[in-house]
């Protein structure tokens, strides 16, 4: 486990999984829309490609039971994952996020979100009164490149005009954690969908994400603002 050297001046978070309790819904979203295709998927199949672009990870799930599909599959069964997604879903913000978005705001740390989610679909998903309160977000259809490429975290950074070194990522996906540290970011991991052994390329790791303010802003805690 690997400590920080110097202060960050940005913290940058992922979305699903991190800053909203979303991944069951995710599952379930996957494994109804791909059930009549004949392709059955495991919370792992889903939980480890999370961030990843969905025609990436779609694709991916097809073609591993012998599926080579054309985009108009692609497609539908995507839009059919979305309306499932849409009718199942319950917003649940992790315990705690909310207070911590704004303690480490009133710190002077520049905030951004990196996920792959759609645009469109962030709006739906979190709160405007969490939304307001990142400098930047990238969305999954603002890059050409998804996690585990470091184009998305490179491109908050750049949005935050600030260089790499200077952003702590925080993940909870082994594609997320790949993304930032081949951007140059220190990433500290949460393990609240895999267990940490598919967190270890991570400079750390920590149970639930009020652990992390122990190495970034020792002040900013859970309920403190």
């Amino acid at each position: 486990m690997k400590k920080l050297h110097s202060a960050p001046r940005a913290i940058i978070f992922d979305m699903d999984g991190v800053i909203v309790d979303s991944m069951p819904y995710h599952f379930i979203a996957w494994y109804e829309a791909l059930r009549p295709w004949g392709v059955r998927v495991s919370c792992f199949d889903v939980y480890s490609k999370e961030g990843e672009r969905w025609d990436k990870t779609l694709i991916g799930l097809l073609k591993r039971e012998g599926i080579d599909p054309n985009r108009k599959t692609l497609l539908k069964i995507f839009e059919s994952r979305q309306k499932i997604f849409k009718k199942n879903f319950k917003r649940f913000i992790f315990s705690g996020v909310y207070e911590l978005l704004i303690c480490l705001k009133k710190k002077q740390y520049k905030l951004a979100l990196v996920t792959g989610t759609p645009s469109q679909e962030i709006n739906r998903i979190l709160p405007i009164k969490i939304r307001r309160l990142f400098n930047a977000i990238v969305a999954g259809d603002s890059v050409k490149k998804g996690k585990p490429h470091p184009e998305p975290y490179l491109k908050a950074a750049g949005l935050l005009s600030l260089a790499p070194q200077s952003c702590v990522v925080v993940e909870n996906a082994p594609f997320g954690i790949t993304s930032a540290k081949k951007a140059g970011m220190f990433c500290i991991a949460v393990s609240t969908s895999l267990p940490k052994e598919y967190l270890r390329e991570a400079d750390m790791v920590v149970n639930k994400l009020e652990e992390i303010t122990g190495s970034i802003e020792k002040t900013c805690k859970a309920g403190v603002n």
